[in-house]
């Protein structure tokens, strides 16, 4: 497994999907939390919370759909977190002990659809605040936007955990003064809290997206622990995980609810809050879109960073790649590249259809995540042969069959059962109103599916392998040798 000799040049991380040796675990474990409340509290996160209101359902019921679905979908992400110290490894490349070394590019490729999905939508957002307060061309903004998060995202791992606990700080004087003028200063149309105005199609879809939005982090997670001492307890690693995405989720999705509720049809995004916040004070909508628009650059530097990794994964399966600065330069450039190109051609239809994205995610990656989960926490308990992930004819194989039908059969199984808005709705979501329930049918069919499959592993003889490669695995990752 080449690996790079040294962690830094010049500030700069140079690690990727290589492993990271024990001698260079640093940080400490309360840093998740802020890390992960502020991926959520920033104003794209805003738009998850819109689904019931413009669907027809009350807000009162709108907010308890969010809490639902962020107390469900952030629970499987926040158990990759503790995969990250453990094995020293970001979190798509530990797909391959599940789906083979050539097989896991399934789950690859619609991981970078997504981070560029994300991307398009943050960066443009972003920018219409920007041109809201300081004006300027909106194009122009975007490419100040992505420019920035490219900086961020090359410097890596260290100054992205600095500036999400900069911002978490700034975010709770700032979004909290403005959270208080929401609930004191806006008023919401008559049932908005009636308890018996009730309707499942609204609840669900909203339930739906908020679960998936939180299960779509589930792809980044171990990428922002792995630098962690592997002594960190997986309860704690969990805690801080789970409480910092979810308290930043609901907040924001709620603040989304609240203001649709109160703008109704007239609602748009940057000029809701502006509004809102003009209502606190006069020029305090500003300062709120200003701080926003760093939550937005700080997200857009996380999907550049999780996609360079991603692409590297991907890029590897087909030629061995040496995880080195420039590696990481080029997929980053890359990738900041084509999101920008998508932002700047993106049309009015792309925004009004972010919430349909969200759904498509959900789907792709319910599956992966029962594999995911199923595979570390029950099959194999978390030991892996990890010099084995990185190599194409070691024991994990090139196409791992087990986790390739696992997901298949799950994703199957949930197309009776997807609700997307006008472009597809099944069969047993029109039997339910078209209620979305796809999300309680994709997790225990893939994840049962892929216990059964691989009862016949011999879970023992990979642990004795690991053990075997672990003095070499620590060696090589200073020497640039093959363990």
């Amino acid at each position: 497994m080449n690996q790079s000799a040294q962690p830094r040049v010049s500030g700069l991380e140079v690690r990727s999907i290589d492993y990271v040796p024990l001698d260079e675990r640093h940080g400490k474990l309360w840093h998740l939390g802020p890390l992960w409340f502020m991926s959520n509290a920033q104003i794209a996160t805003l738009a998850v919370g819109l689904i019931s209101i413009t669907e027809g359902g009350n807000l009162v019921w709108s907010l308890l759909a969010i809490v639902a679905g962020t107390v469900i979908g952030t629970f499987f992400m926040a158990f990759h977190s503790a995969q990250g110290p453990q094995l020293g490894l970001p979190q798509m490349i530990q797909s391959r002990p599940q789906f083979g070394y050539i097989g896991a590019l399934l789950v690859w490729l619609f991981a970078y659809v997504q981070y560029a999905g994300f991307n398009v939508f943050n960066s443009i957002l972003a920018a219409d605040a920007l041109h809201t307060t300081l004006h300027g061309s909106v194009k122009l903004w975007v490419v100040v936007v992505t420019a920035v998060a490219l900086v961020i995202a090359l410097v890596g791992y260290d100054i992205i955990h600095k500036a999400e606990r900069f911002l978490t700080y700034t975010f709770l004087v700032i979004f909290g003064i403005f959270t208080v003028g929401v609930l004191v200063t806006l008023h919401y149309p008559a049932g908005s809290f009636d308890l018996g105005a009730f309707k499942w199609t609204p609840f669900l879809a909203q339930f739906g997206v908020v679960a998936g939005y939180q299960i779509s982090w589930a792809i980044y997670v171990s990428d922002y622990s792995r630098y962690l001492p592997p002594h960190v307890t997986v309860r704690k690693t969990f805690y801080w995980t789970y409480f910092g995405s979810a308290l930043g989720g609901i907040w924001l999705m709620v603040l989304g609810t609240l203001l649709a509720a109160w703008a109704g049809k007239d609602f748009e995004t940057i000029t809701s809050i502006n509004a809102a916040g003009d209502k606190v004070f006069d020029g305090f909508g500003a300062i709120v879109l200003l701080f926003a628009a760093l939550g937005l650059v700080s997200v857009t530097a996380l999907n550049m960073y999780g996609g360079s990794l991603t692409l590297i994964s991907g890029i590897d399966s087909f030629k061995r790649i040496r995880p080195t600065l420039g590696a990481r330069l080029l997929t980053i450039g890359l990738t900041a590249a084509l999101s920008l190109i998508g932002a700047l051609s993106a049309t009015s239809h792309f925004l009004a259809n972010f919430n349909d994205f969200l759904l498509l995610v959900l789907y792709l990656f319910i599956p992966w995540t029962a594999v995911n989960l199923m595979d570390y926490y029950v099959v194999r308990r978390g030991h892996y042969a990890i010099a084995e992930i990185f190599n194409p004819h070691g024991i994990y194989g090139r196409w791992g069959w087990h986790g390739i039908i696992a997901y298949l059969a799950g994703f199957a199984a949930m197309i009776p059962f997807f609700s997307v808005g006008t472009l597809y709705v099944g069969p047993a979501a029109k039997a339910l109103g078209g209620a979305d329930i796809s999300l309680f049918i994709g997790l225990p069919v893939s994840g049962v599916l892929y216990w059964w499959l691989t009862r016949s592993i011999d879970v023992a003889a990979e642990a004795r392998l690991a053990e075997e490669e672990a003095e070499a695995l620590e060696r090589a990752a200073h020497d640039h040798q093959e363990p």
